[in-house]
């Protein structure tokens, strides 16, 4: 073959790669447990194993989620698919649920306070971080506040500074340090960044699981255009198929899996929280 021929096929070749299937995803470049743009998300992974089921690979848009992200995003046509949104949500189409969590307490494991409930009188006398969820607190400040407890309430931001690494692990950090008495924080969270910190830390599912009509346990499913059901039933089958290899890796990130229903992606078998550290 000659040079200028064999120069041509190095320049055709990897154009003829990036010709090849892809599934399109919207992801948060700084947000880990789930995303970043190093890929060292567990959305990153799951993203990575239904890309591999279609025979295909993943082409990243990268968009922080904050307001107005889905319509932004995924409703702007940036991507065909956003692979955890609340399964409840009505402005997209959704998979069935591949997981379900809850809101955990985070609280120092050498303080042996075994905090089980939001009705426990020990709250009255200690200081309760939350994320703060751009200018809104997380759900449970909802029942703490009618409960006569907002004083109680040390806010920290899910968002962080611009820039900042990691700004949710600030409050499970806080919890260690002895910053505040008690974390109350979504379990994906909690679960993360208490398996990073030196301090053992225990954790608690929130008790009970809807106090107010405020729910604490929500399911995840992943997002895709509305009317896009073919895309939708193409994602179902491939988080059937593998619903062991989605078990394990929410498992690696320490993600606490509450049992859900038979009809659900990855519904059957009962998985109890990882619950301390």
């Amino acid at each position: 073959m000659s040079f200028p021929c064999l120069s041509l096929l190095l320049v055709i070749a990897p154009l003829i790669a990036a010709d090849g299937p892809v599934l399109r995803v919207c992801s948060d470049p700084n947000n880990l447990p789930y995303s970043n743009q190093r890929g060292e998300g567990f959305e990153n992974r799951l993203a990575e194993l239904v890309a591999h089921e279609f025979g295909a690979r993943v082409d990243y848009t990268w968009f922080s989620q904050r307001r107005s992200f889905l319509k932004n995003s995924l409703g702007a046509g940036l991507c065909d698919v956003v692979i955890g949104v609340p399964s409840e949500l009505d402005s997209v189409t959704v998979t069935h649920p591949y997981y379900r969590s809850t809101y955990v307490f985070v609280t120092r494991k050498d303080r042996h306070l075994k905090l089980a409930s939001l009705n426990d009188s020990r709250l009255g006398t200690w200081r309760i971080g939350l994320h703060l969820v751009g200018n809104d607190y997380a759900p449970p400040a909802v029942v703490l506040g009618q409960r006569g407890l907002a004083a109680n309430i040390r806010a920290y931001s899910l968002y962080g500074a611009y820039g900042e690494q990691n700004p949710p692990a600030r409050l499970i950090h806080a919890a260690a340090a002895g910053d505040i008495d008690v974390a109350i924080a979504w379990g994906p969270l909690a679960g993360y960044f208490a398996s990073r910190e030196s301090t053992p830390l225990e954790i608690a599912p929130v008790s009970p699981a809807t106090a107010l009509t405020v729910p604490f346990t929500f399911e995840i499913s992943m997002a895709v255009r509305k009317g896009d059901d073919a895309l939708k039933a193409r994602l179902d089958a491939a988080l059937e198929r593998n619903c062991e290899a989605v078990r394990s890796i929410l498992a690696e990130y320490h993600v606490p899996q509450i049992a859900m229903g038979e009809q659900k992606a990855c519904g059957s078998p009962v998985h109890s929280p990882a619950l301390s550290r």
